[in-house]
């Protein structure tokens, strides 16, 4: 992570979530096990954008021709969408350009990938490597990927990613935040005991956030030994163009990885 201010701020960060990990007192108590599983409705509004610049000719033809094959709705079935209910299957929420999903897709063509993006201009550009790459084990949903979750079954995921989630910086907006307890138990639901949930944000203020809600949850450990687990991107993963983007002003990615624990007890 290098010597900056950023990467001090970041430790500072981890060790103040450490010492005083929140109580989450504003959100559910309801149990992770729970059968009741959470509809859209029952949790958050989704406040994430549809479509940003004016899509471009090409990206606006990569649409037309593939995303409908592409694309599962809801309710969510997964045998429908991938012809089989996947042996094994990972979702990436918010895959933004689509950097990540694809590598992952690629290099592990025997596992099938679920992806989430509301903003079009992201899906069209994960179009593209979809193409470049010629992935076939791929589908994704446009819209907010909790709207997917009911159609989930029961550890039916090896891996979730959320690689930089919207920090929401306002105190008034913080509400709005994915990582909360109620995701964390949705997360913990659908994983497969041992799986892996995999957060990443370079905003010092949302690392704090995450950590005081991870660090709580009954249902999942942080596999962190030493300072690099979290410092340095995964050996799996790829630097996107977002995350070198921050890097470069300053403002460099801590990645936590998070095992889900057997009971949530």
């Amino acid at each position: 992570m290098g010597e900056d201010g950023s990467g001090a701020r970041s430790e500072v960060g981890i060790r103040r979530a450490l010492i005083a990990p929140d109580d989450d007192s504003n959100e559910t108590d309801e149990a992770p096990g729970s059968p009741r599983r959470l509809v859209h409705s029952d949790w958050l509004h989704s406040y994430g954008r549809r479509r940003g610049r004016r899509l471009k000719p090409n990206q606006t033809a990569l649409i037309e021709k593939h995303l409908d094959a592409l694309s599962v709705t809801t309710p969510l079935d997964l045998a429908a969408a991938f012809g089989q209910v996947p042996e094994r299957l990972r979702l990436e929420i918010g895959f933004g350009g689509g950097e990540h999903l694809a590598h992952q897709a690629a290099n592990n063509p025997d596992v099938s990938f679920l992806g989430a993006e509301p903003f079009m201009n992201g899906v069209a550009t994960m179009l593209r490597h979809f193409e470049q790459k010629g992935l076939r084990n791929v589908r994704l949903y446009r819209g907010d990927a909790r709207e997917l979750f009911s159609g989930i079954p029961d550890g039916a995921l090896e891996a979730i990613y959320v690689l930089h989630p919207d920090p929401w910086p306002k105190a008034r907006h913080n509400k709005r935040r994915l990582i909360q307890k109620p995701f964390l138990d949705q997360a913990w639901r659908m994983l497969k005991p041992g799986g892996e949930l995999r957060l990443a944000t370079d905003d010092p203020d949302y690392l704090i956030w995450m950590l005081q809600r991870v660090l709580i949850h009954p249902g999942f450990e942080w596999t962190a030994r030493t300072a690099d687990d979290w410092r340095l991107i995964p050996a799996d993963a790829i630097e996107t163009r977002y995350g070198i983007k921050s890097r470069l002003e300053g403002r460099p990615a801590t990645f936590l990885k998070l095992r889900r624990r057997e009971t949530a007890a």
